[in-house]
């Protein structure tokens, strides 16, 4: 059973929010999925953060990372196992089935890599605020009388 969360009463004295509030709708559908593969996501600064997977049995080509709008896609898919003829699983664990992992990235954060190392995928992500968006200083001048070439001007 799932419990559908209604969040329009958060919503109701905001403007211009529509996007977070479906991202909330859609946050709380997408966890009652499948929690494979494992994952952790890492603040490690003010502006850099790391995803890290655990894809056990997944080469680099078995596996593929889209970037694209707000939106971190990561996938894999295997061939399947190098496993010798007339050989037969007693016992299965390492799970090898093709999945999708999405995430949703805020605004401003780029993918700027991926590694693969002992079965751990890590994709390195940073913010970049654009120049126009960082707070910047204003100075403040007098609202007294003004100086238009060396008359005063009231």
């Amino acid at each position: 059973m799932t419990n559908a969360l209604d969040f329009s009463p958060l919503f109701r004295s905001t403007v211009g929010f529509d996007r977070l509030s479906r991202l909330l709708e859609a946050n709380t559908l997408a966890d009652a999925g499948s929690a494979y593969p494992p994952y952790n996501i890492v603040k490690l600064d003010e502006d850099n953060y790391r995803i890290s997977m655990a894809v056990a049995g997944f080469s680099q080509d078995d596996l593929d990372i889209t970037a694209k709008e707000n939106q971190l896609i990561v996938s894999g898919k295997t061939a399947g196992g190098a496993v010798p003829e007339g050989a037969v699983y007693l016992h299965r664990g390492i799970a090898e089935r093709a999945f999708e992992r999405r995430f949703q990235l805020a605004d401003h954060i780029r993918v700027t890599g991926a590694s693969l190392e002992n079965g751990l995928l890590t994709v390195e992500l940073v913010r970049e605020i654009p120049e126009q968006m960082k707070p910047r200083k204003i100075d403040i001048t007098s609202s007294g009388a003004k100086t238009i070439t060396g008359k005063k001007v009231a």
